[in-house]
């Protein structure tokens, strides 16, 4: 059943989902840019299996843990990884995205298994995965928003922090909280997908990587009300689309202006 687009209930009950993923877009521009820069794709999806793993164990091994605990648990798992990450950079750069790459199998892995005899199991790795931003409530909103803005201001105002083992830090925390927002494969589309479509600008890079992720958001949501499609992959594949569209039209630029 497809949805319309001109549904005034429909309209408002989206608007907290586009919301979110502005802010999202926001927040992942300049360290998707960042993670291109240091050549560690995979860090993101690591560290958003990683948040996940902490956030599934807690429910299973703490199932009367508050929202509190739980977000300790995933953050400091998170930090934790994150260390180990620039601790592998310092010390063995040349292997440091293998280990990414692995430390996320090895996460995922152990997912499915904690999961494998639970009932709700399916649903619980997909919303893992794929998140639902279309569940975003104004108070999940209000109360995970502070986050992002002390990592926005942090990341502007102290550049400094960009460096070290505090990026890993800011990028641990970010991850964590925008993981259980939208799932781990939006999350690596925010980051990924638009640094990537404007890697070839230089001082124009990070308002054209910002224009990426909110054309992605736009299109994304609007083909899932549209299409009456699952909003995670909806926005994955918006995001891959945009980003081909601007990288083919950064190109095409670039070239007719030699």
């Amino acid at each position: 059943m497809r949805i319309s687009l001109f549904d005034l209930d429909l309209i408002i009950l989206i608007i907290p989902a586009l919301v979110t993923g502005l802010i999202i877009s926001v927040t992942h521009a300049p360290l998707g840019r960042e993670v291109l820069r240091r050549g560690i794709i995979f860090i993101d999806l690591a560290v958003a299996q990683i948040a996940g793993l902490a956030i599934v164990a807690t429910g299973l091994w703490l199932p009367h843990a508050s929202w509190i605990i739980t977000q300790a648990i995933a953050i400091s798992a998170s930090l934790s990884i994150a260390a180990f990450f620039h601790l592998i950079e310092k010390r063995n750069t040349k292997e440091q995205e293998a280990i990414i790459g692995s430390t996320y199998i090895l996460a995922a892995s152990f997912v499915l298994v904690l999961l494998a005899s639970d009932p709700r199991g399916g649903e619980d790795i997909q919303q893992i995965l794929s998140g639902q931003i279309l569940l975003v409530t104004w108070t999940t909103i209000g109360v995970l928003t502070p986050v992002y803005v002390i990592a926005g201001l942090t990341w502007i105002l102290i550049p400094r922090l960009r460096k070290g083992f505090a990026f890993y830090a800011i990028f641990a925390i970010v991850i964590t909280t925008s993981v259980q927002l939208v799932g781990v494969y939006v999350v690596f589309a925010s980051l990924v997908f638009p640094a990537l479509a404007v890697s070839q600008l230089d001082n124009r890079q990070s308002l054209a990587a910002l224009y990426c992720g909110f054309l992605s958001i736009f299109l994304g949501l609007s083909c899932t009300l549209a299409l009456d499609q699952p909003a995670g992959p909806m926005l994955v594949l918006s995001y891959a689309i945009v980003g081909i569209l601007f990288r083919l039209n950064i190109y095409l630029n670039l070239k007719f202006a030699q």
